[in-house]
């Protein structure tokens, strides 16, 4: 049979896009458990607003939400324990946050990784700047990978396939290799693709607890009794089965909540 000749082209694969498509094929298949929640934000982003228009400062909405991730992560621990073999957890100290931060090449922006270090142990503002300092720096190479991972997510298939294979075993060996690359836990945003629609993400990941920032968009509330116009985040939770009960998940989640929609921590930038 003849094949249909269509109109196409090919063109390479950047490596980049070959690095991260490697990269996410090291996530765990964990059993994973997702929470789809409507978060009120209406008092931090009517605050960053405020803000902005006294001061010409636009403050951080991703650093707001790792900031209130790590005090949530704080009070339970257990929740970003890591599997270590087969009959072990790795408990850690510090609430490592893993983003990814917008940064600029020449005219166009990139993303890369960047982990906020002890981000339970710092306040709002200094994850703020941190964030805006990574964001103002030029682009290091590979952005930010270490060398040797990047030539190893760039070898062709099926050497690719046995060094992802062999760093995911290497991985459940030793967790802290995943860790210091990437963070105890994860925050991915996907907002920007809602265009003021609402809408949550799902992203694979290698945490064993993960934030996906979905869209925003106003929405009819019940505030006191009051019907009342309120800015709604659609915010996606995933937690490791292997990890983390339901009830736990729960009890995060609602701490979590509580901090967001009271727009915790955001008052000490005022001082």
């Amino acid at each position: 049979m003849n094949a249909r000749k269509i109109a196409h082209h090919v063109v390479e694969l950047p490596p980049g896009r070959r690095v991260w498509v490697n990269t996410l094929a090291l996530s765990w298949p964990a059993h994973a458990m997702f929470g789809l929640l409507e978060v009120d934000v209406t008092v931090a982003r009517r605050f960053i607003g405020e803000h902005k228009a006294r001061t010409g400062e636009t403050l951080s909405f991703a650093g707001f939400l790792a900031f209130c991730l790590a005090r949530a992560v704080d009070e339970d621990k257990t929740i970003q324990a890591f599997r270590k073999g087969s009959r072990q957890l790795a408990m850690f100290e510090d609430v490592d946050v893993g983003l990814m931060v917008e940064r600029k090449v020449g005219e166009k922006t990139a993303l890369m990784g960047h982990v906020v270090q002890g981000a339970n142990r710092k306040t709002y503002r200094q994850i703020h700047d941190e964030i805006r300092k990574v964001q103002s720096e030029p682009v290091p190479p590979g952005r930010g990978m270490p060398h040797w991972f990047r030539s190893l997510m760039l070898l062709p298939w099926p050497l690719s396939s046995l060094v992802i294979a062999l760093l995911r075993m290497n991985s459940r060996r030793d967790p802290t290799i995943s860790v210091s690359m990437g963070g105890t836990v994860g925050l991915t945003s996907v907002g920007m693709f809602g265009g003021g629609h609402s809408g949550w993400g799902l992203s694979p990941t290698f945490h064993p607890l993960g934030l996906v920032v979905g869209g925003i968009t106003w929405k009819p509330a019940v505030v006191e009794g009051r019907i009342e116009p309120r800015e709604i985040l659609n915010l996606t939770v995933t937690f490791d089965h292997d990890i983390v009960d339901g009830a736990p998940a729960a009890r995060f989640t609602r701490r979590l909540v509580e901090l967001i929609e009271s727009g915790y921590g955001l008052g000490e930038t005022e001082s």
